[in-house]
């Protein structure tokens, strides 16, 4: 037992290290660009022309049908024999994107379709463009139902990153392979890579509530859920 605390708090600065650098800036930067990329596609897919809309529905239906793991593979080992070549966090970040905004569209597309119809001629009544109208009554209101299930796959994000891994990203995952290749002891550092996963989880899971309770305060969940 000793040996094990021991091993843990000698590996605990690698893996906060790699946590850090790697596994934090990686979701913050692949959830940021997903988002802004699932919200172009569901505004594509609500209003925008019919081949375009299919163009995006396409893109979605080939992310979601696709395990994730592969899209990264394809894009870090397979573009190289289209002579694309990418270095792995760039890669990572690139197929994270990707994937998460193909599920954040249709999260945001059904918020956006949520919101009554009588919002959108209210806003026309009193003189607002479609855009206005879309920036100033639409989204504020959408964005309230889209929270929750964005804050979850934002939750969800956060562990998924372990599989930038397998594409040599040395983030929080990949350091405790490393160290386990030098100290024979796969148990308590995956263990321990786990609890600190649980950690950041559980730190976003009280944020999200947290917001969720100010939105609430603003005629969002609390009256659904009670």
């Amino acid at each position: 037992m000793l040996h094990w605390l021991t091993l843990m708090a000698d590996s605990f600065p690698s893996l906060l290290w790699a946590a850090l650098v790697f596994t934090v800036p990686l979701t913050l930067a692949s959830f940021a660009l997903g988002l802004t990329v699932g919200l172009v596609t569901a505004v594509i897919r609500l209003f925008g022309p019919r081949p375009l809309a299919a163009v995006v529905r396409f893109y979605v239906w080939i992310i979601r049908g696709t395990p994730l793991l592969v899209q990264l593979f394809l894009i870090f080992y397979g573009l190289p024999s289209a002579g694309i070549v990418l270095d792995a966090f760039p890669a990572a970040l690139i197929g994270f994107t990707l994937n998460v905004g193909a599920y954040t569209s249709e999260i945001v597309r059904a918020a956006i379709g949520s919101v009554p119809k009588g919002q959108w001629e209210a806003a026309y009544s009193i003189g607002m463009n479609w855009s206005q109208a879309m920036r100033r009554t639409i989204l504020p209101q959408a964005a309230r139902v889209a929270v929750p299930p964005l804050s979850n796959s934002f939750i969800s994000l956060v562990k998924d990153t372990s599989l930038a891994a397998a594409i040599t990203v040395p983030e929080l995952f990949q350091a405790a392979q490393r160290i386990v290749a030098t100290t024979y002891e796969p148990l308590i550092l995956y263990v321990e890579a786990a609890l600190i996963y649980l950690v950041l989880s559980s730190v976003l899971s009280a944020l999200q509530d947290r917001l969720e309770r100010r939105l609430g305060r603003y005629g969002g969940f609390l009256e659904a859920k009670s």
